[in-house]
């Protein structure tokens, strides 16, 4: 698998957390120095480690919230 760095640019939400400390996030990530886009997945307690997860452009989450305020 081909190296890739990350940076959390803004930490939005926590959703939950689980007994071992890994906490579903909702942030503002720069991954491989490209301008940063809204990403939803697990975190290690540090962010040292990470589960799949979701990363949306801003129109993406522009159109997800709207579906969301619509519910």
């Amino acid at each position: 698998m081909a190296d890739f760095n990350y940076e959390i640019v803004e930490e939005i939400a926590v959703l939950s957390e689980n007994p071992k400390g890994w906490r579903k996030e909702l942030n503002l990530v720069s991954w491989n120095e490209r301008p940063p886009k809204f990403d939803l997945r697990d975190w290690a307690p540090e962010h040292e480690k990470m589960g799949k997860g979701v990363t949306l452009s801003n129109e993406e989450f522009a159109a997800l919230k709207e579906a969301l305020t619509k519910m």
